[in-house]
Order: C-alpha cells, then sequence, then structure tokens
C-alpha cells in the first residue's frame, strides 16, 4: 500500500474505490457525471475500473467537497484552475494555505541551501 492508503495495482473496481475512499458507490458513479476529469473511467463488460489517478482524483474530490466545503460547482473549478496551471489531471492532493510562520521558514531554508 501506498502513503495515501491506494493499494499498489492498475485496475481498481467500483467498490475498491468505494472503500479506498470511504464513499458509497453511487456518489462515485454521480461524481463521474458531474467532473470531466472523470470522463475517461474504463469500462470493460460493462464494468467501470478505475486507475490510479483516477483514485487520487476522487481523493481530492472528496476533500474538496467534504473539508474544504466547496460545492460541486467550487471543487469543479478548483480542479480546472489546477489543470490549466498543470496539465491534464490537477494535483493529486490539496494543500492548505502556508501560514506565515512556514513561509519564513521555507525561505529561510531556501537561502540556507544557496
Amino acid at each position: 500500500m501506498s502513503s495515501q492508503g491506494i493499494p499498489d495495482k492498475r485496475y481498481f473496481t467500483i467498490g475498491e474505490v468505494a472503500d479506498i475512499c470511504d464513499i458509497k458507490p453511487h456518489v462515485l458513479r454521480y461524481w463521474e457525471r458531474e467532473f470531466p476529469q472523470l470522463s475517461d473511467v474504463s469500462r470493460r463488460q460493462n464494468r467501470r475500473y478505475y486507475q490510479r489517478d483516477e483514485v487520487e482524483l476522487l481523493l481530492t474530490i472528496k476533500k474538496l467537497l467534504r473539508e474544504d466545503g466547496f460545492t460541486i460547482d467550487g471543487a469543479r473549478g478548483q480542479l480546472k484552475a489546477r489543470t490549466q496551471s498543470v496539465g491534464k489531471r490537477p494535483e493529486p492532493s490539496v494543500q492548505a494555505p502556508m501560514t506565515f510562520d512556514e513561509k519564513v521558514q521555507e525561505i529561510i531554508s531556501i537561502l540556507k541551501g544557496a
């Protein structure tokens, strides 16, 4: 298992992803309709299969909706903004903004390394 609790394998069933993300399968199906980044979920023999990056994206969506308090539209906007700045897929995790002290410590560590 990885540090995010995602097993080291290539494909995951909807039940496995529901367990990993701690959400119900019907919520995953709903999010597939609401978030265009999930439109390429593989389907074989009428079954959904998710790849690791899609599981990471689902964990990001869950965090935006459940922890950060975004609406579906707000989360969609956050993902779109990240996608435009990063590439095809958004960053797998959302980091909290740094405090002033954390920023100062980061600058000090950068200056010490220079």
